[in-house]
């Protein structure tokens, strides 16, 4: 490749790409050797000749759909915790930010607290919550357990099943039985649904490490009952001893969480996912449930594909210890991951919810080392428990458009790791990156980012990485590399008859060409670093946001290449709807559609803040008003009663705080009574801004939600909670100790340690609600 600088001539609105060569500047360079190719492709009996289905098979690179790889993103939703009447809304919020799969576990103790006494109805009603799934055109995992944990009383057993004398999550015949006549009422329930066509996957148990035979066991079972699926999964985190290839290895990563004791400082474990590696197992997920760390890691098998169904898309706070990640973090996970090879991006939470009543939390009294909140499974997801929408939807969201765009080449691409790698979790100076690509084409992976421990501007980065076909250098003259970078640069990128050599922009989508128009390769800026986009031995500068670049081959084939400026980044929105093709927004209101592509918007203002690209243009859609208004308003708040210092003292388990109780609330925290105004609709929230211990929101004496304090907001849905204008609506904030030594983010604890002896506070609440319009086609 010739190194080379850009001029770009513009005719009629349009760059075309010209150049002209500038001496080299030599720099030490970077370097990933990429000539190795994909593992041995061997084929298993699942999905193949076991359960299987017509289009779909799984090879130990990759799952084919149709014969082309698919690389699949499956976000956790779980049906119990969010009303029946929002399911639809919250599937397609979902696909809204790139989720293919939905994955939900069936919990035993919210269908069966009695034995024999079953319920299948409203929010429980699971052979709904299929075809609502499948009505929007997604795929649907059950994880049918029967232990399944998600932070439930007995990990989602019954507690006439927990107390049962037998040995749980066994062979044991007498516990057995008892899932034997479960699986048989599940699949009744289920009425047909479970086959192959219209269910994706079964994940077996969950977490459950030194047991193969009983997973076996499990599947025989299931199937027994009449349920089946081209895939069986199963957790390996952990150390799992997995019946291969009986079930799917599916990993996990979390950047943190909750499990951790409230004095230790950020662990190895989850500043491990900070980094592009080649280990999959996490022995940190479970540890305190499971008592112990696993002896030994488990490693990816050869009959699958490095696949994964817990990143962490948020965090659930315990009383004890209460992460807080932001968006940055979550899709910083999420990037390592599918830099390190990931066939399969799995969410835990993609969508929060609200526990079908109290009492069902993992608690210590109920043998766990942790207190989780009673009703609120907000869990910081990228749909939260209101239904509102969090900033790393938007985060993963510009990820999730890049898997569809290019999954079908991403999946089986082998990820190739430098030469010069971090020397372990605590190196803040050595470059991460990676490599996906097979023959000279894929994609490098540069993720500059980690929380609690900033990262420095990574100075003179320049990369040379050999490929099958010789040595690809990027870019033109080195170029820093700024905090908070998550890249994916194109290598070899043929897209429409031409060869992109490579960019310094992260890949987004390809959109369709039309009549006057050729197709377009969607880039967005890294911000802080110099866009070049490099074609036939010669890069390019690019400006982000101007016109597109235009690139012409001799042989005719023509592709535009828009480059979008980083400002952009949380406002795209990438539409791909079978009806209607591929589609790129830009806005800052939300937009969702349905299964045949009408695009929906929920807008803050007097009119949809969204443009579209069309025809190499942008433009403004035609939108019809649909209902609701906009409404910003403040809440009258009173207070109604005095916080008074509680002892602090409620309890423990293993060094962990117990969280206090309803009658603690009742004689020492604040009450504030909320006016909430007349005429909202069904999507407005209130917005509580608050500081303290514990807060519950009470409607008519009863709690609706809460929240463990960590500095975010309290945000309820005005109507899931029942509160109308008639309603008697209360918050009820217990002050928290300045030594109380539960462990909060930094933020937050530093407004402790400013206040007196405790902290009790109603800062600001409001009331949000946006109008609903949509598109004229």
């Amino acid at each position: 490749m010739t190194d080379a600088t850009a001029r770009l001539d513009t005719h009629g609105g349009t760059n075309r790409v010209s150049a002209s060569p500038t001496p080299r500047t030599d720099t030490r360079m970077l370097r990933a050797d990429a000539t190795g190719h994909s593992r041995a492709e061997l084929r298993p009996t699942m999905a193949n000749r076991e359960d299987a289905r017509p289009g779909l098979a799984l090879t130990s690179r990759a799952l084919l759909r149709d014969g082309r790889p698919w690389l699949p993103v499956s976000g956790e939703l779980h049906y119990t915790r969010v009303p029946r009447e929002r399911w639809t809304e919250r599937l397609r919020l979902m696909r809204a930010g790139g989720v293919s799969v939905v994955s939900t576990y069936v919990f035993w103790l919210h269908h069966e607290p009695v034995r024999r006494e079953t319920r299948f109805d409203g929010r429980y009603d699971v052979a709904a919550f299929v075809d609502a799934v499948r009505a929007e055109g997604l795929e649907i995992i059950l994880r049918i357990g029967p232990w399944a944990h998600g932070e439930m009383r007995n990990g989602g057993f019954p507690d006439w099943v927990q107390q049962a004398r037998v040995q749980h999550r066994t062979d044991d015949p007498a516990y057995l039985e008892l899932v034997r006549e479960w699986f048989d009422r599940l699949a009744a329930a289920l009425d047909g649904r479970s086959t192959p066509e219209r269910v994706l996957g079964i994940q077996l148990d969950n977490e459950l490490y030194d047991q193969p035979r009983h997973l076996v066991t499990l599947k025989r079972l299931a199937r027994e009952a009449g349920l089946s699926a081209p895939l069986w999964t199963a957790t390996a985190w952990g150390g799992a001893e997995l019946p291969d290839p009986e079930v799917l290895p599916l990993w996990g990563g979390y950047g943190d969480g909750f499990w951790v004791d409230p004095g230790e400082p950020w662990e190895p474990t989850f500043r491990a996912h900070y980094f592009f590696s080649d280990t999959w197992d996490d022995p940190g997920i479970g540890a305190d449930v499971r008592g112990e760390d696993a002896a030994r890691a488990s490693e990816l098998s050869p009959w699958f594909p490095a696949a994964t169904c817990e990143l962490g898309g948020g965090m659930a706070t315990a009383y004890h210890r209460r992460p807080r990640p932001d968006a940055l973090d979550i899709a910083a996970v999420a990037h390592a991951k599918l830099g390190s090879g990931s066939a399969w991006q799995g969410y835990y939470m993609y969508t929060g919810g609200t526990n079908p009543g109290p009492g069902l939390e993992e608690t210590q009294s109920t043998g766990y080392p942790n207190d989780m909140t009673r009703l609120s499974y907000d869990f910081h997801a990228p749909i939260g428990e209101s239904g509102r929408t969090a900033p790393s939807h938007a985060a993963l969201r510009l990820q999730h458009a890049f898997v569809e765009a290019f999954g079908d080449r991403l999946a089986p691409l082998p990820s190739h790791l430098p030469d010069v790698r971090p020397s372990g979790v605590e190196d803040a100076h050595t470059l991460r990156w990676a490599v996906r690509a097979d023959d000279g084409a894929g994609f490098v992976f540069i993720g500059w980012h980690q929380p609690h421990v900033p990262l420095p501007t990574y100075r003179g980065a320049r990369l040379r990485i050999d490929t099958s076909h010789g040595p690809v250098e990027l870019p033109s003259a080195p170029v820093d590399i700024p905090p908070g970078t998550l890249a994916r640069w194109p290598l070899g990128l043929q897209v429409a008859g031409v060869t992109i050599d490579w960019a310094t922009a992260s890949a987004v989508t390809v959109l369709p060409g039309s009549a006057s128009t050729p197709p377009a390769l969607v880039l967005i800026e890294d911000a802080g670093i110099p866009v070049e986009v490099a074609h036939d031995g010669f890069a390019h500068a690019v400006t982000p946001g101007a016109a597109p670049v235009r690139i012409e081959e001799a042989d005719g084939a023509t592709l535009d290449v828009l480059v979008l400026p980083a400002a952009d980044a949380p406002r795209v929105w990438v539409v791909d709807a079978a009806a209607g093709g591929r589609r790129l927004f830009v806005g800052s209101d939300e937009l969702t559609w349905d299964a045949a592509g009408r695009v929906s918007v929920r807008a803050s203002g007097d009119a949809p803040d969204v443009r579209e690209y069309v025809d190499g243009a942008w433009r403004a859609p035609d939108w019809e008003h649909a209902g609701g208004a906009a409404v910003a308003a403040s809440v009258s708040v009173h207070l109604i009663r005095e916080g008074t210092l509680p002892s602090g003292d409620y309890g423990s388990r293993d060094g962990r705080q117990a969280a206090p109780d309803d009658a603690v609330l009742d004689a020492h925290a604040a009450v504030y009574r909320l006016d909430i105004p007349s005429g909202l609709d069904a999507d407005a929230v209130l917005r509580v801004r608050w500081a303290g211990d514990v807060a519950q929101l009470r409607v008519d004496g009863i709690t609706a939600t809460d929240r463990f304090w960590d500095g975010s907001e309290l945000v309820a849905n005005v109507r899931d909670v029942g509160a109308g204008q008639d309603a008697r609506v209360e918050l009820h904030i217990l002050p928290l100790r300045r030594d109380t030594g539960v462990h909060l983010p930094v933020d937050a604890a530093a407004r402790l340690a400013a206040s007196g002896d405790g902290l009790c506070a109603l800062d600001d609440a409001r009331i949000d609600q946006r109008a609903l319009w949509h598109e004229i086609r």
